[in-house]
């Protein structure tokens, strides 16, 4: 990680911005791909094992469709499960340049747990299809015993590397991304956490908390993607038996209800093991959004349940999918405001290195006195109220604390009743370092 580091370019705070935002849109490809895959691949597994036990085509058709249906194609495995995550890696790798690498040794390791994973899931997918044909030709007619044998030793093996493949495939991929829930937790405690294990990061409640919701999700969307496939995306599947098509209603329907019905409790455990500073309007925003769209959700499955048809099955998807988004979006948000403080780092970091691109080693002298006057002093004074509180009344609570009241200024929020919220002052976090440094110790002799 020391060659990493040293590769790493300095930030300015629209940069940071901008990390932020393509993080979110890499999490919005990753996160529904990685799902399907996870959740498709369990339920593949499991009714190809039910139906060579019972001997029911019925099932081993359906776990060959699932899992032709959620790996797409081998490229969209190569773009939306490896790339996403690569760039996810390069984007932490900046935005926690001299805080917390945990973050990304576990991205990392989750790359090649993910990457192994899907290479077995495809080779799962492609041999199940010559483990079909070969049970297909199983009672070909021939009096050649040798061709016989050499059919059937084709087929024990056919069926040995399918099962092999998918077992080991969903063993890497669910390690994958419980490292990649890790690497993602890690980045809400940059500095809380420096210094314990790496196992005792894994196994530790904020990260079971927030990948139990991970697999819930994973299993109602899988539901989802498995009614829009089947029944809606181009017309829906051709030469479908009717017996065929009510089952896979059934499965798809029940799945996506029961997995939908108990992601909020979930959820709701999840953001209870936020750390205090991540928490937000914008966070409550969008987490209260993904519920009421969930519960919309329920209103269709209710519907396709009740009437026993699949009318609804591209609302569904769209339901559960924008869910996933909004929740994301919460996240990070949420991340975003947990790490004020390295953020602030890294714009300072960038201005003490374009203040020696432009003047030398000079460093550009800020006087907190004059911006307290020109723009500070428009609503706040500090004995008595103008349009903000007074500071001697506010001040206080940060005991000296300029990297807190700095987090404040740069993105304050509503914490006096009785007053307007502030706005934001647009200033920069050099600016901002020097302005609270300035009021701190003016407010002393007001005390």
């Amino acid at each position: 990680m020391n060659l990493l580091d040293k590769l790493v370019i300095p930030l300015s705070p629209e940069h940071i911005t901008l990390l932020h935002y393509i993080s979110m849109l890499i999490f919005f490809l990753f996160v529904p791909y990685i799902s399907i895959v996870l959740g498709g691949n369990i339920l593949s597994l499991f009714y190809k094992s039910k139906g060579l036990k019972e001997n029911n085509n019925l099932y081993v058709r359906f776990s060959r469709d699932i899992i032709e249906t959620v790996t797409i194609n081998k490229s969209i495995g190569i773009v939306l499960g490896m790339l996403t995550l690569v760039t996810s890696i390069l984007i932490y790798i900046q935005l926690f340049h001299n805080a917390n690498l945990t973050a990304v040794k576990f991205l990392t390791w989750s790359f090649v747990f993910v990457a192994i994973g899907l290479i077995l899931i495809y080779t799962f997918r492609y041999s199940s299809a010559f483990n079909d044909l070969f049970n297909s030709i199983h009672d070909y007619n021939t009096d050649d015993q040798s061709l016989k044998e050499e059919l059937e030793n084709y087929r024990n093996g056919s069926k040995k590397l399918t099962f092999k493949a998918g077992s080991f495939g969903l063993a890497f991929l669910l390690i994958g991304t419980w490292l990649f829930v890790a690497g993602v937790t890690v980045a809400f405690f940059t500095n809380e956490w420096n210094g314990k294990g790496y196992l005792s990061i894994i196994f530790s409640w904020p990260v079971i908390s927030r990948f139990l919701p991970f697999l819930i999700t994973a299993m109602a969307f899988t539901g989802a993607t498995i009614l829009f496939s089947f029944f809606y995306w181009d017309g829906g599947k051709k030469g479908l038996s009717d017996d065929y098509k009510n089952f896979v209603r059934r499965i798809g329907i029940n799945l996506t209800a029961i997995s939908s019905v108990i992601l909020p409790i979930f959820i709701l455990i999840d953001i209870t093991n936020f750390p205090d500073n991540s928490y937000s309007g914008g966070v409550f925003f969008y987490l209260t959004l993904g519920l009421l769209l969930l519960f919309l959700g329920y209103h269709y499955l209710y519907v396709m349940f009740k009437n026993s048809n699949t009318n609804y099955s591209m609302h569904i998807f769209l339901v559960i999918l924008v869910t996933i988004f909004t929740v994301i979006i919460a996240d990070q948000t949420a991340m975003g405001n947990a790490n004020q403080t390295q953020t602030f780092e890294l714009a300072q970091n960038f201005e003490n290195v374009m203040a020696k691109l432009t003047e030398g080693n000079k460093p550009k002298v800020i006087n907190g006195e004059d911006i307290y006057k020109n723009i500070c002093s428009a609503c706040h004074s500090f004995d008595h109220k103008v349009v903000g509180p007074p500071y001697k009344q506010t001040l206080p609570k940060y005991h000296d604390d300029v990297d807190k009241l700095v987090n404040f200024i740069l993105n304050p929020t509503q914490n006096n009743p009785g007053y307007p919220p502030m706005p934001n002052p647009g200033l920069k976090p050099d600016e901002a370092k020097a302005v609270a440094t300035y009021i701190l110790k003016e407010v002393k002799k007001y005390e």
